[in-house]
Order: C-alpha cells, then sequence, then structure tokens
C-alpha cells in the first residue's frame, strides 16, 4: 500500500513546487514602446495601433507616447481619435515639424465624420499645431524611463527619430541625442526597406526610406543600439484578410479601423499587406517565434533609398524573416487583435 501511495505523494509534492515557482516568479514587465508612425499615408498604421492598444489591455506593452511623422494636422488628430476609439484618450501625442507627406490622405477624413445626431462619430480634441513637437516629446519620453528600457518602433518616415539623433541637451535631460538613446533605448524597430526580391526586381526602393532619404541613411550609419528591420517583403507576405473586414467588426455600426480600410482601398475586394503591423508584433513578442532573425549586419542606404544588407558579427543590424507556417501565425493573430472590441 505505501507503494501505491508513493506515485501520488511524489505528483503531489512536484505540483506544490511548481505552484510555488508561480507564486515567487514576478510577471513579465509590460514593453515599454514609443510608437512613431505617418499616420494617414497607409491603412496599416491604424492597424498596427489598434493592435498595440488591445495588446496593452492585455498588460503585454506600456504606450508611452505616439509621434506622427505624416505633416499633416489630421494625422495627429487621428491618433487622437484612434486612442480614445480603443479606450486609451490619454496618451501623450507629438507631432513632425516641417515633415515629408503633406497631403491629407484617404482617411484622415473620418476624423471630420458626423452622425445623424450631429455629434462626432469619433471624437479627438488634439490635431497637429496642438501637441508638443515630436523630438521634445521623444526626449521628455526618454528621459523619464529607466535605462535600456525602451522600444522604439517606427513605421513611417525616418525624420523624427534622425532628429532625436541630432538633438542636444535641453530641460529634459542634459545627455545629446546619441548618449540618451544609448541609455534608454533597448532597440529601435523598423518599418523600412527591402530585404528579398519583390516582384522580380533585386533594387526595390521602399516607401518609408525614399520620403527622407538623407534621415534614413544618418539612423543607418549612426544609431547607437541594435536595429531590428522588417522589410517590404515581410509585410507583403502577410496581408490582411479581406473576409476578416467583410465579418468581424459588425458589432459596431460605425468602426474607425473598417470604416478607414474602406476609405484607404479604391478597388474591393483587397486584402491589404500588413507592413507597420509586423514591426509592433515584433517589438512586442520578439520571443514568441512569429518571425526569424537574419544573422547580425550592417544595413546601408543609397542615395537612392536602397537598403543593402551586409553580414558582419560585429554589425548592428537584423532583419525579419518569415516562413509559411509563420505567415500564417502571424495573419491570424493580426485577424484576432485588430477585429477584437475595444474596451471602452
Amino acid at each position: 500500500m505505501c507503494f501505491s501511495l508513493f506515485p501520488r505523494v511524489f505528483l503531489l509534492l512536484i505540483a506544490s513546487f511548481c505552484l510555488s515557482l508561480v507564486t515567487i516568479l514576478p510577471a513579465k514587465e509590460p514593453v515599454k514602446l514609443i510608437f512613431d508612425t505617418d499616420m494617414g499615408n497607409d491603412i496599416d498604421d491604424a492597424m498596427a495601433l489598434a493592435m498595440i492598444h488591445q495588446l496593452a489591455r492585455r498588460g503585454a506593452v506600456d504606450l508611452l507616447a505616439v509621434t506622427s511623422t505624416k505633416d499633416h494636422p489630421k494625422s495627429v488628430a487621428y491618433i487622437d481619435a484612434l486612442n480614445a476609439w480603443y479606450g486609451f484618450p490619454k496618451i501623450p501625442l507629438g507631432a513632425v515639424r516641417d515633415g515629408a507627406a503633406k497631403d491629407e490622405g484617404r482617411f484622415l477624413g473620418q476624423v471630420d465624420r458626423k452622425g445623424e445626431d450631429g455629434k462626432a462619430l469619433f471624437p479627438h480634441s488634439l490635431d497637429g499645431t496642438r501637441v508638443p513637437d515630436a523630438v521634445s516629446l521623444l526626449r521628455k519620453t526618454l528621459a523619464s524611463q529607466a535605462d535600456g528600457s525602451v522600444m522604439l518602433v517606427q513605421v513611417g518616415f525616418f525624420t523624427n527619430f534622425a532628429r532625436l539623433l541630432d538633438s542636444k541637451s535641453d530641460e529634459h535631460s542634459p545627455l545629446a541625442g546619441p548618449e540618451l538613446i544609448k541609455a534608454k533605448v533597448k532597440e529601435l524597430v523598423l518599418m523600412a526597406g527591402a530585404f528579398q526580391t519583390i516582384r522580380y526586381n533585386t533594387k526595390h526602393v521602399e516607401y518609408n526610406v525614399k520620403l527622407d532619404v538623407p534621415s534614413a541613411k544618418k539612423i543607418a550609419a549612426k544609431w547607437p543600439t541594435p536595429v531590428v528591420w522588417s522589410g517590404y517583403e515581410i509585410g507583403i507576405a502577410a496581408a490582411y484578410p479581406w473576409q476578416s473586414i467583410e465579418g468581424d467588426f459588425g458589432y459596431e455600426k460605425h468602426h474607425l479601423i473598417k470604416d478607414s480600410y474602406l476609405a484607404y482601398v479604391p478597388t474591393q475586394p483587397h486584402e491589404r499587406p500588413t507592413w507597420d503591423l509586423t514591426a509592433a508584433l515584433y517589438a512586442i513578442f520578439p520571443d514568441r517565434g512569429y518571425f526569424d532573425l537574419s544573422p547580425l549586419g550592417h544595413v546601408s542606404v543609397d542615395d537612392e533609398g536602397r537598403t543593402d544588407f551586409r553580414e558582419k558579427a560585429d554589425g548592428n543590424d537584423r532583419y525579419l524573416m518569415m516562413d509559411a507556417a509563420q505567415t500564417a501565425r502571424v495573419r491570424e493573430a493580426f485577424v484576432q487583435l485588430v477585429s477584437e472590441p475595444p474596451a471602452r
């Protein structure tokens, strides 16, 4: 009888030990993240920010600030409306001054829509003329965080972060840009460039790079922390399923993401590539196996805006890679997170 009880006693002891580990081990801290976006140029910026908010609800990420590199006041207005729509109305916002892409674009006008009662469908209180300069906000935000703790995600142009790199000491920190970045930033994740053949073209010049080539060259040459690039090829592979746009957002008569998607896409049905979502997903879950990483190396940007990667053991750069199984996982993660109802 003693021998028959032994396995049970042993299992109980193991279970008790495992439970003690659960209570002793601290919960994983949320990723401290700054999101830099050219909101308004493509719908994937909005979908990426929606996904970040849904993961913030789960405690996976702490969104410290959002900065815009699109030089139109409605870019910030839309970000403000989207933040409020998802239940995060107090996220600090910053705007580029004298930046690229000054047109309104196809979907920023959603912030002007009103319902039958005359009230704004997607309320907001800020625009690009009533928020701090992006670089000032970036310096203030970084200075307030612990050393080596902040993930930067850039899914627009390189303007804001290049200017951060050039910034001098100010009221927020005595450190110049390079020293402040090196002290506070854990990693920079960029949606930019191309590292595989794109539609048989081996010299694809990606949009986020070519709109501000001097800034892209500066970041590639001088950025002082590790950098991960999500290339054009990754977003193309993980296009957002049209079936989800049609069927997953019906819980609201007017949904900011769905309505913006439909306003942006000229021909339907259309499965839009998810470039910006891939950068955000990696930054928040780098160890979940959604992506593989290239070896260490160095990315250079030429005068035309082409990105070239050269493997180097002491390099600063890596880029995302994704096989067919990972692609399926990534697309489903996007569907579940983007279409999840907001908590307001």
